[in-house]
């Protein structure tokens, strides 16, 4: 199960519907800050029949639990094991669903579930196509009923789901589901010749795929962009990978810091000229021309302080804007 902005309470009412005799593990990726600490296994333990743990490297893989990722550890799934790894983060997030449920598919083919539940942006959405692939099964609740649709809605673009569901339906088609006659799980050692995306120890080569023109957010490296199905998603050298959305919302946060500290080297300098024209007695043409440069910089400061008081969606304006103004 995966899920976002708006999943804890969705994840509560699925947890407390899970019959204790239910033969299935369930494991759980809920997006939490890298310094955070998750409290969604002990809260999810209050309310349901299963036990919830928080996952710990190397866990055996039991029916009755649930295991919660922990904070900045991507959860891999194996055939009788969990693997905690502090490989890449996927669309800007560790843990993320996509390394979950690609991992899941591998291990578990047929025999395993995915669900989508309410969330921002479009995590998980590449991670279903290989579930789907796989011949597992995916579930992704009705985007018109989460509180936050953007993860359902992109899991269904990308993707169409064998189940687009409310809530208040989804246990009882897991219940359904996971009671009946479920293939073996996938031999993930029978596949020797399939890499495994997953694998960060291995030595990381460059991605396959046109180069983008990019750079990654996260370390300024090239990106390559590459397909999962119909979907387009940028990688690079090392590993960070973004969906469209991610990097979208991921260059918007780049420009906002820029912005900033644009903003702050600017009214320093400012400053700065302001303090040398001050002391210019004696030298009235040198005190105003660094008067006019102080003058010059803060002006230009003024300019950004106002772009970022607009947002990002209005920095492309309010920089043609800035251009008109300096030019006049």
């Amino acid at each position: 199960m995966a899920a976002s902005a708006g999943g804890v309470e969705a994840l509560r009412t699925l947890a407390a519907g899970l019959a204790a005799d239910l033969p299935a593990a369930i494991f759980v990726v809920l997006h939490i800050p890298a310094t955070g600490r998750s409290l969604l296994g002990p809260i999810l333990d209050r309310e349901s029949a299963f036990t919830a743990v928080v996952a710990e490297d190397a866990m055996a893989i039991q029916p009755g639990l649930i295991y919660v990722a922990p904070a900045d550890r991507h959860l891999l799934v194996r055939r009788d094991r969990i693997e905690l790894s502090r490989g890449p983060k996927e669309n800007g997030v560790r843990p993320a669903a996509d390394p979950m449920f690609r991992s899941l598919a591998r291990a578990w083919g047929p025999a395993a579930i995915g669900v989508v539940l309410s969330g921002a942006l479009d995590d998980g959405s590449a991670g279903t196509v290989s579930m789907s692939e796989a011949g597992g099964t995916v579930i992704v609740q009705d985007p018109a009923d989460a509180l936050v649709p953007g993860m359902p809605a992109s899991a269904i673009a990308a993707n169409p789901p064998d189940y687009t569901l409310p809530l208040a339906e989804i246990g009882g088609v897991l219940e359904r589901l996971v009671r009946a006659a479920a293939p073996a799980p996938r031999e993930e050692e029978a596949m020797p010749s399939v890499p495994d995306p997953d694998d960060h120890l291995r030595a990381e080569q460059r991605p396959a795929g046109p180069a983008s023109g990019f750079t990654c957010p996260e370390c300024s490296g090239a990106l390559w962009e590459v397909k999962d199905g119909a979907l387009a998603r940028y990688r690079c050298r090392v590993g960070h990978t973004y969906s469209e959305d991610a990097m979208v919302e991921a260059q918007g946060q780049a420009v906002e810091a820029a912005l900033w500290t644009a903003l702050e080297v600017l009214e320093e300098r400012g400053e700065l000229l302001r303090r040398i024209a001050g002391r210019m007695e004696g030298k009235p043409r040198s005190a105003r021309r660094f008067e006019e440069s102080a003058r010059e910089a803060l002006d230009r400061a003024a300019l950004i302080r106002r772009a970022l008081s607009m947002g990002v969606g209005s920095y492309a304006l309010t920089v043609d804007q800035m251009l008109e103004e300096t030019a006049g």
